[in-house]
């Protein structure tokens, strides 16, 4: 049985029971007012440091306080972190439990300077490390050029000089000294340098002497150009006769005009290699189309001599030449060069009297240095003229003069000795030989170029129309740039290495095969001289496999290849490894001889053009790289070829008039 219980007490229980309830409902929703009230804090705090792209900052909330915590990169960072929470929310409601990293030391600054040479003087530019070091380079500056041409912005900091930095100041000063025109830029343990030479045979000295000079583990780059020679006169010289077909003397105005006038040469019977100078001067953009059309004619006479000289043509032919031949072979040559161009043909005839006659003028330069000069001279102001002229050249004291005066030798007598004497000036010993009809030089010489030069001089001097005859031989012995490989002999070298064994990987590898010992070390005795040629080492794959997959492999071979050439001691400075992956195929990757063939490696000599053609190569049709692959050959060269400089490196059009010229008068006779 339920006692009830009285009115006074139910009503009392009930009330207690409705507060309870009220309380309850008031501390949960003071309770999730709070937390909306921390979210929408932390949030708005968390917002405002996103936006100033503080990342590095959590935003937290704990009741009604927001805590900040995260390392900040500064301590100026972790007070504007805190002033920005502040501007969102009741700064006294901001926790700031930020940390900072400890104060670093100041680091040393970069130290690099420049040094800039020219006509001008030395300009020294730069932060150098506390020492003697500025005071150094400024004296081996002064010592270079006159104290007033030096130009001092150094400034130096009290910080030690960084790893490297040494011999790469040291290497900077001997090559300020070494090259006249440059800009030699030194950093720690690295050294850029920029020069102009006068020519390629300096170019290629002073690459060499900069390699002998660098130190080991010093990284150098070094970028030499050799502008363009201006060409005075503009010279070509092609004789066909009993010994050979052969270049005395080849310009041309452009790359593309020098291998058109080389394959006029090649199909008229030239042998070995031959180069032409690319150089400016020329008067007139058909240059290689007259040089082709004169060679052509003069392989259809079967013998002869045709001479350019600027705009002047001389073409010279033997007596075993008949006379019907000659006339159609010259009208034909007379209609096929251009206007601009002065032909003057001759056909020689047996003569009734001694050819040397009696006016002979004769200068003997031995092997020691010693001049002869004998025979016959007009009078004494010529016979002073060759002295002078012949002591200046050959040096005083050793010219030795046993000529007598005739008033009646032929004109233009002292323009053949004087040019026969400049000619033989070329030469380390030989003969010159002056008649009435002809200038002879035979000899020996130690310059590439010397040929050219003597075809250029004695063209020049002597006039449209006069013969003269030239037989150098090129002794490597003489020549001081003989032991220096070429850029595209190296590649040459490279070439014929490859042909005979290839560097193989195994499948999906980028490790080199143990059986490839042999060429590494071939090509390894090839770089020992050739550390100045700029080349690049290229990896190819076959298709087979991603894209993306077979360029790492590339990558990862050819720079194999780099390391062991490396590990044998090799300078690889001016080398460096591209992966080019299944590009550039050379072969059909349907098949498995194909796909064998595409996985190669392949050198190509960087910054220059295809060589000139050879008698056995096919004439390229343009510029390019050269490249040494297991899959082509390139012949040697032959030192025993006479060669002369071969200044090319780019494909710019000609610089001559664009418009035909007036066709020149005839050149007056020169005498003395």
């Amino acid at each position: 049985m339920i006692a009830k219980l009285p009115t006074g007490t139910r009503q009392s229980a009930l009330a207690i029971g409705s507060f309870g309830v009220a309380a309850g409902l008031a501390i949960l929703a003071a309770w999730l007012s709070a937390l909306v009230i921390e979210a929408r804090s932390a949030q708005a705090v968390r917002s405002q440091l996103l936006d100033q792209g503080m990342t590095w900052a959590e935003v937290s909330a704990d009741g009604l306080q927001v805590q900040l915590s995260g390392t900040a990169p500064n301590e100026a960072a972790r007070f504007r972190a805190v002033n920005l929470a502040g501007a969102v929310i009741d700064a006294n409601r901001v926790r700031d439990l930020l940390d900072v990293p400890p104060v670093k030391a100041i680091e040393a600054p970069r130290f690099s300077i420049e040094m800039l040479r020219n006509d001008d003087g030395i300009q020294l530019i730069g932060l150098l490390p506390m020492g003697d070091a500025k005071d150094r380079l400024i004296e081996q500056s002064r010592g270079i050029t006159d104290e007033a041409s030096v130009a001092d912005m150094l400034e130096t900091a009290s910080y030690p000089a960084p790893e490297g930095w040494d011999s790469a100041f040291g290497f900077g000063i001997e090559a300020l000294k070494l090259l006249p025109r440059a800009k030699v830029s030194v950093s720690a343990g690295r050294v850029s340098v920029t020069a102009i030479a006068d020519s390629e045979a300096e170019r290629r000295r002073l690459e060499t002497d900069l390699a002998r000079l660098r130190p080991d583990g010093l990284e150098v780059v070094v970028e030499i150009t050799a502008p363009r020679p201006v060409l005075t006169p503009f010279t070509l010289r092609f004789v066909l006769d009993g010994q050979s077909a052969r270049f005395d003397a080849c310009s041309a105005d452009t790359d593309r005009s020098r291998d058109r006038i080389l394959a006029a040469g090649v199909a008229a019977g030239v042998t070995g290699k031959v180069s032409c100078i690319v150089g400016l001067g020329v008067p007139t953009p058909s240059w290689a189309e007259a040089s082709a059309a004169g060679i052509r004619a003069v392989k259809e006479l079967g013998a002869g001599t045709i001479t350019f000289s600027d705009a002047d043509v001389s073409l010279s032919a033997p007596e075993t030449v008949s006379q019907d031949a000659f006339d159609r072979v010259v009208g034909e040559l007379q209609t096929a060069l251009p206007e601009v161009f002065s032909l003057n043909a001759t056909l020689e005839r047996k003569a009734t009297t001694p050819a040397a006659g009696p006016a002979v003028f004769t200068a003997k330069l031995s092997e020691n240095g010693q001049l002869e000069l004998r025979g016959r001279l007009t009078d004494g102001r010529l016979r002073d003229a060759v002295s002078s002229f012949a002591q200046a050249r050959f040096g005083v004291g050793k010219v030795y003069i046993a000529t007598r005066l005739d008033e009646d030798l032929p004109d233009g007598w002292s323009v053949r000795v004087l040019s026969g004497l400049e000619s033989l000036a070329e030469l380390a010993h030989g003969d010159l030989l002056v008649r009435a009809d002809t200038v002879e030089i035979q000899g020996v010489t130690g310059s590439q170029a010397a040929r050219a030069r003597i075809s250029q001089i004695l063209s020049d001097k002597l006039g449209q129309g006069q013969t003269f005859k030239v037989g150098v031989t090129y002794d490597e012995d003489l020549d001081p740039l003989a032991a220096l490989p070429t850029p595209q002999e190296c590649a040459d070298d490279i070439t014929a290495a490859l042909t005979k064994s290839k560097i193989t990987f195994p499948p999906g590898s980028a490790e080199i095969d143990g059986q490839t010992v042999v060429i590494m070390d071939a090509l390894a005795k090839i770089f020992e001289d050739c550390s100045t040629a700029q080349m690049e080492i290229a990896g190819y794959t076959d298709s087979q496999g991603s894209e993306e997959g077979n360029r790492a492999l590339s990558q990862a071979r050819a720079e194999a290849v780099l390391l062991a050439l490396q590990g044998r001691g090799v300078e690889i400075s001016n080398i460096t490894a591209k992966g080019y992956g299944e590009e550039n195929p050379i072969a059909d990757n349907a098949t498995e001889e194909g796909r064998e063939a595409n996985r190669r490696i392949e050198f190509s000599l960087l910054g220059l053009p295809t060589p000139a053609p050879t008698a056995n190569a096919p004439v390229p049709g343009g510029t390019g790289e050269a490249l040494a692959t297991a899959a082509v050959e390139t012949p040697a060269a032959d030192p025993a070829q006479d060669t002369v400089e071969d200044h090319t490196g780019d494909d710019s059009p000609s610089v001559a008039p664009t418009e035909k010229t007036r066709r020149p008068l005839a050149r007056p006779a020169r005498d003395g």
